[in-house]
């Protein structure tokens, strides 16, 4: 480690709050109202605004004014990660006017220089109306036990959702919820709700131990954040067979293709009992991608995709033709569920979206071509 960087480190533990060029840069972050903050030697500082980059109005930052800026965010735990695996993800707070806001960010290195990642986290939680959400989503809070995923990219708006959805619940039951998060994002404020959030590597030494502490913890709904790898989701999946609504994101792009990434995690003599546990236990799969609005005052809205767990979509999944399942979804209007195709046409219906947006975006363009010119399409049979 060179002398610059290790004197960074030194001041953080000192001063960890006195890093006035880093706050600079968040509270730009905060007053562009953009949603991610980019840092990369040899470039500006970047912000992400209404989905699009835009630099500062500054010249570009260089190795040493890099590891001055990001070193004294980083606590002596993120420092050792950071040097063992060569990245660390950690929240870092900041008041702005008043207002505390929270970022969730990433410090990586690439070829060889330090960069940053921050994605701007709400300080309050929206409601479904406020999100632009299809009010259907409220069926799946209205469930005591089984599991629900938000799939999608990264920065497609996943973790809003669930947030929105566990405050949903927050505002109506008298329920216990506890979040395992790495890190926190948002900051929940109990209304009728008892809520617990456990931060991985600050309250818990991982996901692991903290789903074996929960299960002693009374929890009624649980957020265990991402389904990165197998030991995560077979934890999530065991919570929601013993009695527990759990919520959890995964990197997919539709609700259907969800369940072959969540095969892909295990060997293939696992694949006919997973299917099993998936079929009984899931509730519901929501996949959503944001995209910019034309409406005014409206910066990005989600265009989503709900697969509700219904017989047909439980038989196909046990019988494994998961090519029928976007097919099951189309069908099941009446139950809730919508595809992408749906969610478009809605968008554009409702002036959220711009038409040509919808066809660049659409899975399925003549499809959608079809339903925003009225021609109802015959179904398919699916059995």
């Amino acid at each position: 480690m060179t002398a610059a960087k290790d004197d960074a480190f030194k001041s953080s533990f000192i001063h960890p709050r006195q890093n006035v060029e880093a706050d600079k840069l968040f509270r730009a972050c905060v007053k562009l109202e953009a949603s991610d903050l980019h840092l990369k030697v040899g470039n500006p500082p970047m912000l992400r605004v209404d989905g699009t980059l835009r630099p500062l109005d500054r010249g570009p930052m260089d190795d040493e004014e890099m590891v001055r800026v990001c070193f004294p965010l980083m606590n002596e735990r993120n420092r050792k990660i950071f040097e063992h695996d060569g990245g660390a993800d950690f929240a870092y707070t900041l008041e702005v006017d008043g207002t505390v806001w929270r970022f969730r960010v990433n410090l990586l290195q690439q070829l060889g220089h330090v960069g940053l990642v921050a994605r701007r986290v709400n300080s309050w939680i929206p409601d479904f109306e406020g999100l632009n959400l299809p009010p259907s989503i409220e069926r799946l809070c209205q469930y005591d036990q089984g599991m629900i995923l938000l799939a999608g990219i990264t920065g497609s708006g996943k973790s809003t959702t669930i947030a929105s959805m566990l405050n949903w619940v927050n505002r109506r039951y008298r329920k216990h919820i506890l979040t395992l998060e790495d890190p926190i994002e948002f900051v929940f404020k109990e209304e009728k709700c008892l809520i617990n959030q456990r931060e991985i590597g600050l309250d818990v030494v991982d996901f692991e131990v903290g789903m074996k502490h929960a299960v002693r913890e009374d929890p009624d709904v649980m957020l265990v954040g991402e389904m990165r790898d197998k030991e995560t989701f077979m934890t999530a999946i065991h919570a929601a067979e013993t009695g527990h609504l759990v919520f959890g994101t995964i990197h997919a792009s539709s609700a259907a293709t969800t369940i072959g990434r969540i095969l892909d995690l295990f060997p293939q003599n696992m694949h006919s009992a997973l299917r099993s546990a998936i079929s009984f236990n899931m509730r519901g799969i929501i996949a959503q991608k944001l995209l910019p609005s034309i409406k005014e005052g409206v910066g990005r809205v989600p265009t989503v995709e709900i697969m509700y767990f219904s017989p047909i979509v439980q038989k196909l999944i046990l019988e494994e033709q998961d090519e029928k399942l976007p097919d099951a979804i189309r069908v099941g209007k009446e139950e809730g569920m919508q595809d992408f195709t749906q969610s478009l046409k809605d968008l554009v219906d409702k002036q959220l979206i711009d038409r040509e947006v919808a066809l660049q975006v659409a899975p399925n363009r003549e499809a959608l071509k079809m339903a925003l010119k009225g021609i109802q399409v015959k179904e398919p049979g699916i059995i």
